[in-house]
């Protein structure tokens, strides 16, 4: 899927800005196209870049973040919204005015992909119909011949040295493709990050085990090997798991 989830982020610090616009665009499916530094900055951004979500700093001089929300409501398209603060009392009402999620200063890589996830859930489900007639299958070319892999077949697939590895139950490819942009692809489908340089098909997984050090290990359906989930992932992958 080559459609991608536009994103504006709104913060009156110019740090603030750029640390969670590195943040969000780590993530794969999605896109920055603009920012502001005000309230009024980000109405305009909006009406001007029609994005699907904004980013925005509760705490801004003149028009704070609530404010711009509120104003937000009344366009013809209306954006999600996502707020940010260092300042977790307003969570409250951050949620009457039916945010998407709630950010708390300092921002970490787990909380802005979890938010990440939150977003493509209210999202996935239009950009899935606008798609049409996706066939579900990955081209893998080699030796001059190109294979068709089912996506729901790839156990999982990991990166080594300048190639992409992708396992199934039956055979091994090799893929020049990044990590990431596989990532992007295969975001509609139930594949998940367990490590920087592993995605794994979450229907295949069969057991998770403690590990050490609060990191886990994962099994896969028909495989021997033992994959090393990062800790920064467990917490999250936990409640994916639970879904299916």
């Amino acid at each position: 899927m080559n459609q991608m989830i536009r994103a504006v982020v709104v913060d009156d610090e110019r740090y603030a800005r750029e640390e969670l616009i590195f943040l969000i665009e780590q993530q794969p499916f999605f896109q920055v196209v603009g920012e502001a530094d005000s309230g009024e900055a980000a109405i305009m951004k909006a009406i001007q870049l029609q994005p699907d979500v904004l980013f925005l700093d509760v705490e801004m001089p003149k028009m704070s973040g609530m404010e711009a929300a509120k104003a937000l409501m009344e366009l013809k398209k209306v954006p999600l919204i996502v707020f940010a603060t260092a300042y977790p009392q307003f969570a409250a009402e951050a949620f009457r005015i039916n945010a998407v999620d709630y950010l708390l200063k300092p921002y970490d890589d787990m909380q802005v992909k979890q938010a990440v996830i939150r977003i493509q859930e209210k999202l996935m489900p239009k950009l899935g119909s606008e798609k049409g007639g996706h066939l579900g299958k990955l081209a893998i070319e080699m030796d001059g011949e190109i294979d068709y892999i089912p996506i729901h077949e790839i156990l999982y697939m990991f990166r080594d040295e300048k190639v992409t590895k992708i396992i199934t139950a039956r055979k091994e490819y090799e893929l020049r493709m990044s990590l990431k942009e596989l990532e992007s692809r295969l975001a509609p489908y139930s594949f998940f990050r367990i490590h920087k340089g592993y995605l794994v098909n979450l229907l295949h997984v069969s057991r998770l085990t403690p590990w050490f050090n609060g990191a886990y290990q994962l099994e896969m359906e028909g495989r021997s090997e033992k994959l090393s989930v990062s800790r920064n992932y467990v917490r999250d992958l936990r409640q994916r798991l639970e879904l299916y």
